[in-house]
């Protein structure tokens, strides 16, 4: 993780005095831009903004987004947040493993469904600018890449099954186990959209499970399986897209290995 810069451990000291860098652990991630921060008896999350743009982070937007939720009590509230910094209280308890991720997938869709069932923040998930943006981005782009973000071009976003607050990076990894049951934790890429979107996302975390997440969803929340089944298979092309545009970008900004292998899984998904 690269070096914090001075004026940003300054404006972490304002609130938290008596920070150093060596206060700061970094931790592990594909966006690489978030330490551990310990502070006395306390532990805090600092999320920094990206040295070069990512489509659709922006930690203003994440920290506004979050005070909304949190006053629901299903989203941590940030300490502060601007366009270059969040800072939110460390979430303690364990990440959920792959097993028990599919063993605990009752609870995971009433964390969603509670979640999913909040009023509108207010910031809309749109798909087709944000996929563009990436295509602006990258310097390496292909025929098969332009002929698939025509083809989502022509035809246009889904209509909306349900609108509802998304996570939109639920896994294992973003799933924390606490003795109060479970959490979600990352939520840069949170925003208003339809649930069968967050459902497709959901499914493509764990795809052995899809017809399960489905059934259990649909219960839940009352919708017809067959219906969300079928608005989720709409979903999949631009998720499908979006995952490749995302590894794309971040192996060329980062030249990391693994990315680059990501993304050439990523395009041949396709």
């Amino acid at each position: 993780m690269p070096r914090i810069d001075p004026s940003l451990l300054k404006r972490i000291e304002k609130r938290l005095p008596g920070v150093t860098a060596s206060s700061l652990l970094p931790l592990p991630g594909l966006t690489g831009q978030s330490s551990k921060l310990l502070h006395g008896q306390e532990a805090f999350i600092v999320r920094r903004a990206p040295p070069q743009p990512i489509p659709f982070i922006d930690r203003q937007r994440e920290a506004r987004l979050l005070r909304k939720l949190s006053a629901r009590g299903v989203a941590p509230r940030p300490l502060t947040g601007d366009a270059q910094l969040l800072i939110l209280p460390w979430q303690e308890g364990e990440p959920l493993s792959s097993q028990a991720f599919q063993q605990r997938s009752e609870e995971v869709v009433a964390l969603l469904l509670r979640l999913h069932r909040q009023p509108l923040t207010g910031y809309a998930l749109h798909l087709l600018p944000l996929l563009e943006r990436y295509w602006q981005l990258c310097q390496q782009r292909d025929l098969r890449w332009q002929r698939a973000l025509r083809q989502l071009q022509r035809t246009g976003e889904p209509r909306p099954l349900r609108l509802a607050p998304l996570h939109m990076d639920v896994h294992s990894g973003n799933l924390i186990a606490s003795q109060q049951g479970l959490h979600l934790i990352d939520w840069e890429y949170a925003a208003d959209g339809d649930v069968a979107l967050e459902l497709a996302a959901l499914c493509a975390a764990a795809p052995e499970q899809a017809e399960g997440w489905l059934e259990s969803y649909a219960q839940a929340a009352r919708l017809c399986p067959a219906r969300l089944a079928r608005q989720v298979a709409r979903w999949q092309p631009w998720l499908r897209l979006l995952m490749a545009s995302w590894y794309q970008l971040r192996a060329e900004q980062s030249a990391d290995a693994q990315l680059r292998q990501l993304a050439r899984q990523s395009w041949q998904h396709l």
